[in-house]
């Protein structure tokens, strides 16, 4: 498996598809990632602390209009 370094610079938008994905559009460097000796090979996403910000905010947007699409319960909760 190829591993790589992904450094978000800005996030530009975000969208929910058909398939129950979220998808975003980003500039980003992409750099290959050398695996560290004795730990298993992966991908590093980094972003700054304000890109993360961003990144939340648009994750609960996409998360509210997935929830906005499901079918309301007829029923209350009994508790």
């Amino acid at each position: 498996m190829k591993t790589h370094q992904i450094e978000i610079q800005k996030f530009k938008a975000a969208a929910n598809n058909i398939h129950g994905q979220v998808l975003f559009k980003v500039d980003a460097l992409l750099s290959t990632r050398e695996p560290l000796e004795g730990m298993e090979p992966s991908s590093m996403l980094v972003m700054t602390e304000q890109n993360a910000r961003v990144l939340m905010a648009l994750l609960k947007t996409q998360l509210a209009e997935f929830d906005s699409k499901k079918p309301k319960s007829r029923h209350g909760r009994h508790g």
